[in-house]
């Protein structure tokens, strides 16, 4: 029997106390299931979540953790579209943290030539929320003015590039002062405002008394509640996450006076849904990163041994865009 290595959660507990690496068998694709070999896994907060029984999905443990990555078709069952040695992204609850990942097929997109593995394990999940948020929650229209809160973190950093190629202009708040150099270096929004709160009054001067059309929130908390008193007649705030560990709380009052609507976003849950717009949201991803048009950007890749750090950076919120790990490094 085939064995490989992975991350193992093996049980619930702070501060990674239940991970671990584990041998594994190598699993064998079923009917319509794909078996890939990983070769990069991007880390979201969502991860990390997971590890403690807080994420609002809750895998039954043990689990191999990681909602995403890239890597090369190593087998396929009856029935799958697939070849060995197609280049491939892959997304799902958990897995990626391994080796290799069983997967079905519609959990499998070809990845964008002009991406490395690393790149393209970053894509799928964070650009996919960005897309549905903008243009599907968002209705986006080119030069609205959006807000985008968490704007150096996995998910903030892609809807920043994501609104820029929609033609969106983009206010990017971000915690530190080298964080924001980091996003304007890459990116160039139209401003940049040292958050996480304290930006209303900026926002307005900007905007000219009028306020934003989008805000892009994965933070909640106080900025949530800030975020109220800056966002435009007929906005949208849209509510991705809770990275400040506080879910707010509206009266129903403040958007019927000030004309805004609150829209909750979850991008998978959209394409489940909705399967037709769901499989065009991911096609427009994927063809804007064949394009050029985005690129996601990795703060850094280790190998499996290190995860602990990989995980702790985000814990710390020290990373700007993705950290990767190296299943195979």
């Amino acid at each position: 029997m085939t064995m490989m290595r992975a991350v193992e959660v093996g049980a619930l507990a702070p501060d990674l106390a239940g991970l671990s690496i584990v041998e594994k068998p190598v699993p064998t694709p079923g009917p319509g299931e794909v078996l890939v070999r990983i070769e990069a896994a991007a880390l979201g907060f969502p991860d990390l979540l997971m590890t403690e029984g807080l994420y609002q999905a809750k895998p039954p443990v043990p689990f191999v953790p990681g909602m995403e990555g890239a890597g090369t078709v190593a087998a396929v069952g009856d029935g799958a579209s697939f070849a060995v040695g197609d280049e491939v992204i892959v997304g799902g609850l958990t897995g990626a943290l391994a080796q290799y990942g069983l997967y079905g097929e519609a959990a499998v997109s070809r990845k964008p030539a002009r991406l490395s593995f690393a790149q393209a394990a970053g894509l799928r999940a964070a650009y996919l929320t960005a897309y549905v948020s903008l243009v599907r929650c968002g209705q986006a229209q080119k030069g609205d003015w959006v807000l985008i809160h968490g704007a150096a973190g996995g998910v903030g950093l892609a809807a920043v590039d994501m609104a820029r190629a929609l033609g969106l202009r983009v206010i990017a708040v971000a915690s530190s002062e080298d964080k924001l150099a980091r996003v304007d270096a890459l990116f160039s929004p139209e401003r940049t405002i040292l958050g996480p709160t304290g930006f209303r009054e900026k926002v307005l001067e900007i905007t000219g008394g009028k306020g934003v059309q989008i805000v892009y929130d994965p933070v909640g908390g106080d900025v949530f509640d800030e975020s109220t008193r800056c966002i435009a007649f007929g906005g949208r705030l849209l509510v991705v996450g809770f990275a400040s560990g506080r879910i707010p709380e509206i009266r129903a009052n403040i958007p019927l006076i000030k004309g805004f609507s609150v829209v909750g976003v979850r991008a998978g849950e959209f394409g489940r849904k909705f399967p037709d717009l769901g499989r065009e949201n991911i096609a427009a991803v994927m063809q804007m990163a064949e394009d050029g048009v985005i690129t996601p950007t990795v703060h850094e890749a280790v190998p499996l041994d290190r995860f602990r750090e990989a995980y702790g950076a985000m814990r710390d919120r020290s990373v700007v865009g993705r950290t990767v790990v190296l299943p195979h490094g």
